[in-house]
Order: C-alpha cells, then sequence, then structure tokens
C-alpha cells in the first residue's frame, strides 16, 4: 500500500447491509419494468439520487467508524432495518407510501449521524457537524414530500436531491478521511451485487415459464451483457482506482471520492437498473419485437453505464476511455433492432458492441505499454 497506509478490508456486516442496500436496487428495477415512462424515469432517479447519497454516507461511515463494537454493530443494524423498510415502500413510493419512505430515510439520516459520532477523530468529527444538518435538511424535503404527495412531492424530492449532491461543494470536505482498499473494494462490491441483480431480473421474468431453447438462449445472452458491464467496471480498474486514491494527498481524497465514486458511481447504477428492467420483461418474450420504450431503456442504460465508468476512470486517471464513448454512442444505433426485429437481436449487438470496444482498448493499452 503507497504511504505505508494500513489495508482495511470490508467487513461481513457492511457486506451484508450491501445486500439489504441492493434490495433497493431490485425494487427500483421493478419500477422501471412496469412504468418504462418519462415519469417512470423521473421517479427512479430521484429515489435512486437520495438513497445513493445516504449509502455513500454509509460506506464514508464504515470507512472511518469500523463496526467492531457491539453498540456500532446494531446501530448499522438499525440503518439495515431502515433500508429494507424504504425499499419495501419504493414501488408505490409517488402513490401511496411516500410518508413510509420519507420516515424510513428519516431514520436512516439520524442513525447515520449517530453512528458517525462514535468516530476517535477530532477532524472528522468537526467535518459531520457541517455535513449532518444538510443531511436532515434533505431527509426532511423527502418526509415534507412523501407527506404532500402529488406535484409538491416531484418539487420536495428534486431539491432534496440537488441539496444532497451540492452539499460537498458548500462543506469543508478535507476532515473527512477515506482509507482507498476499503472504499474501493466497499464501491466495487456493491456495483458487483447491482450487476447480479441483472441476472435475478432475468430468473423474475422467467418465473413459471416453460424452459424451452429460447428462454435458455436469450437467458445466456442477459449473462453475457452483465458479464461486459463486470468486464468494464472490474478489468483491472479497481487496482488502478486504488492507487490512484492512495496517491493522492489526504486533502484531496475526499473531493476525488465524492467526484469519482459518488457522483459518477449514480449513472453506473442508473444503467444497471434501467438495463436490467428491460431483461426482465423481456424474458420469456426474447423473440418478439420490442416496444420503443424498452429498447430504449435497455440502450440507455447499457450507454449510462458506459459514461458513468468512463467519467470514473477520468477522474481517477487511470486508463482510456474513448472506446466506451463511442460505444456508448453507437449503442443507440441498436434500437430499431429491438424494435424492428426482436429484443435478443438488441442484446447481441449490445454484447458484440461492449466486446468490441473493450478489445479495442485492451489492444491500444498493450501497444502502449509496448512502447
Amino acid at each position: 500500500m503507497a504511504n505505508g497506509e494500513e489495508v482495511v478490508r470490508v467487513s461481513t456486516l457492511e457486506l451484508f447491509f450491501d445486500l439489504v442496500f441492493v434490495f433497493t436496487i431490485t425494487q427500483l428495477t421493478a419500477v422501471l419494468a412496469s412504468r418504462p415512462t418519462s415519469r417512470g424515469v423521473l421517479q427512479v432517479v430521484l429515489m435512486l439520487g437520495v438513497i445513493w447519497w445516504m449509502y455513500a454516507g454509509y460506506a464514508w461511515l464504515t470507512n472511518a467508524v469500523a463496526p467492531d463494537r457491539a453498540g456500532r454493530r446494531l446501530l448499522l443494524l438499525g440503518g439495515m432495518a431502515s433500508y429494507l423498510v424504504l425499499a419495501l415502500s419504493i414501488p408505490k413510493a409517488f402513490s401511496g407510501t411516500g410518508l413510509t419512505f420519507g420516515i424510513a430515510y428519516l431514520a436512516v439520516v439520524i442513525v447515520h449521524a449517530l453512528l458517525f459520532t462514535r468516530t476517535s477523530s477530532g477532524a472528522t468529527l468537526r467535518a459531520l457537524f457541517g455535513l449532518a444538518p444538510f443531511n436532515l435538511v434533505s431527509a426532511l424535503l423527502v418526509l415534507a414530500g412523501g407527506i404532500t404527495g402529488g406535484t409538491a412531492q416531484y418539487l420536495l424530492w428534486s431539491l432534496a436531491f440537488v441539496l444532497e449532491w451540492i452539499t460537498p461543494w458548500l462543506i469543508h470536505l478535507a476532515g473527512f478521511e477515506v482509507g482507498p482498499s476499503h472504499f474501493v473494494e466497499r464501491h466495487g462490491l456493491v456495483v458487483m451485487i447491482a450487476i447480479g441483480e441483472s441476472i435475478v431480473a432475468i430468473g423474475l421474468g422467467a418465473a413459471g415459464l416453460t424452459i424451452d431453447l429460447s428462454l435458455v438462449v436469450f437467458a445466456v445472452a442477459g449473462l453475457a451483457l452483465s458479464a461486459c458491464l463486470w468486464w468494464a467496471y472490474f478489468g483491472g480498474d479497481e487496482e488502478l482506482a486504488e492507487r490512484a486514491l492512495a496517491d493522492a494527498p489526504p486533502d484531496r481524497r475526499p473531493r476525488l471520492a465524492v467526484d469519482a465514486f459518488g457522483i459518477w458511481h449514480m449513472p453506473i447504477l442508473f444503467g444497471i437498473v434501467a438495463a436490467a428492467s428491460t431483461l426482465k420483461k423481456a424474458t420469456g418474450h426474447g423473440f418478439d419485437e420490442l416496444s420503443s420504450k424498452p429498447a430504449l431503456m435497455l440502450t440507455a442504460g447499457v450507454a449510462a453505464f458506459l459514461l458513468g465508468d468512463a467519467m470514473f476512470r477520468r477522474t481517477l486517471g487511470i486508463g482510456t476511455n474513448a472506446s466506451r464513448l463511442v460505444a456508448a454512442a453507437l449503442a443507440f444505433a441498436t434500437i430499431p433492432l429491438g424494435t424492428e426485429i426482436s429484443a435478443f437481436a438488441q442484446l447481441l449487438a449490445l454484447v458484440a458492441l461492449l466486446s468490441a470496444a473493450l478489445r479495442l482498448e485492451h489492444k491500444t493499452a498493450a501497444s502502449v505499454a509496448r512502447t
């Protein structure tokens, strides 16, 4: 490890927490699968935005306050319970369970602040006192939106979304400590589990269906797409990301962490949700034509993932991104394959496109290394 820092790894309790968090991803996928409309996308983006902000907050929390004592573990389990209730309320958060979502979200924020006060670092504690009021105000906005419903809910949740993601520019970040190995591993695990959720989506779509050749072929193609997303994110970038954080001055790391692992992981996660929503809906009908909205969701999901991943890499200064950005743009050319031929044809084209982009990137990197 650079700078002689201790390597700290993710605990099993944190992984348990991540499994509960990823249930929220499953629920968001269900929302988009049932409502692949502009309104459905807005709802998912607003919910993902506030949910991801606080999940990232818990990643920062356990990076600074290890859950190695009974009191800390019990508080973290309380945060998990709050996330579970929040996840259960997601499907009807804009049509009846917004209040439940708001109460659970407020509990998530309160537990986060309470557990963060267990830090032994004075600088981190001072930074927390700068952050906590913004988190509390955002949670109260979410709660107010859940109470009012209707147009006011969209406005209040949009305000909470914006307030949270501009908070890093309103507070002093340097007081937060970032342990590179733990931080990178924690975010990598949640992306891994979220990608796995896209495979679960295929399984949910296949529930009760006859397992025939067409279903098997489509399911394997869906797995191939998930494998391409995995390769794009995990094909050596974890080590490079950890090194980039470790090599950065400690007071610079929090800004890199917010940008790379906070902001740019949002399109990565949304991309997984959007692609999984179409895979879930198309399973069992993979050789039928897609309507325009699911076809767009599949392509937009892949493009959002590639864009977020490219910007993540660019922020940390790792790898090259030209082929990924080109692939993100070309992905939209596959939509007519879905609407005019079949979901399988579009899926196969996306797999071929991603495979070609990753192969070209590998060859380019190898060529540069030789020179």
